[in-house]
């Protein structure tokens, strides 16, 4: 019985020590004295007693690792502050256990490396306006350099990324300057538009005043010549009323311009009294004459 019992013991360690569940997620290593054999997935899975151990135990679901805060200098020679976060998977776990000593220092040290030379060829305000850019940049390094480590980099993310309080005060000073600079100039482009546009309305103004003068000038030519080509009738009219013998046409184009002269006598400012002898006869007749011709004129129109 005590045989037997001893006996049952040891198979059961035996067995105990051949069967290993492997938790979802992760992949164990099987070492033979020392050296990788095989992997184990997730499940019940047997090995040797006695000759096959697990060596390594790696998560095979997506990591994240924190990048530490550090400062980095800039191309122009800024200092910021930059720390970021990695995500990863280890997609072949052979590689990750046994290609690298401690995989999360590795790439953690691996990616702060990085993050200065990328930063470091950038310009301050390349650097701040980029962020997506430098993600992309480090996350094609560092996955091209821990491919033979079997790890395969998601993406990797800058959290936080800002200036030292003396460098803040600078921009700040400089954006401060540069929104009233632009204030400036808006403020003179306006003043300048401004000043045009009446510059162009006075022109308008003067075009349209001189266009005006220049009509009424061809008017008043035209009246004038209205003028001179009626008197020239009215000349031509009495100097055949004369050739006629017509001495009412005469007498009427006399007293017309009689009338005329003393309007023009009266109507001067610079007199006030004017003395002078007038021949009533001959304004009478003038007058008698005008009546004449007026008479002999409807009754030559009841002829016809």
């Amino acid at each position: 019985m005590i045989a037997t019992l001893i006996v049952a013991v040891i198979a059961v360690a035996i067995i105990y020590a051949g069967i290993k569940t492997v938790p979802q997620g992760e992949q164990w290593t099987v070492e033979r004295f020392g050296r990788y054999t095989r992997t184990l997935e997730s499940g019940l899975r047997v090995i040797v007693p006695f000759v096959d151990q697990v060596g390594k135990r790696l998560s095979i679901m997506e990591q994240v690792l924190d990048v530490p805060e550090q400062t980095v200098i800039t191309k122009d020679n800024a200092a910021v502050i930059a720390d970021g976060v990695v995500f990863f998977r280890v997609d072949n776990t052979a590689r990750a256990a046994y290609q690298v000593q401690n995989l999360h220092d590795a790439i953690v040290n691996l990616t702060t490396t990085n993050l200065r030379s990328v930063i470091g060829s950038m310009d301050l305000d390349d650097t701040l306006s980029k962020r997506a850019e430098i993600n992309e940049i480090l996350m094609g390094i560092i996955d091209e350099a821990t491919n033979p480590w079997g790890v395969k980099i998601m993406r990797i993310e800058i959290r936080d990324l800002r200036m030292s309080d003396e460098l803040q005060d600078a921009m700040n000073l400089q954006m401060t300057a540069e929104r009233r600079r632009r204030a400036s100039v808006t403020e003179a482009n306006g003043l300048r538009e401004a000043e045009i546009l009446k510059a162009q309305g006075q022109k308008e103004a003067e075009i349209l005043r001189a266009q005006g003068l220049r009509e009424a000038a061809f008017l008043e030519a035209e009246a004038r010549e209205r003028a001179a080509e009626a008197d020239a009738k009215a000349t031509t009219m009495v100097s055949r009323a004369i050739a006629e013998g017509d001495i009412q046409a005469v007498q009427f184009f006399l007293g017309q311009k009689y009338v005329e002269a003393l309007q023009t006598i009266g109507s001067s400012p610079n007199s006030k009294l004017v003395l002078m002898p007038l021949e009533a006869a001959g304004v009478t007749g003038a007058i008698a004459g005008v009546g004449e011709l007026v008479k002999s004129m409807g009754t030559g129109q009841a002829a016809r």
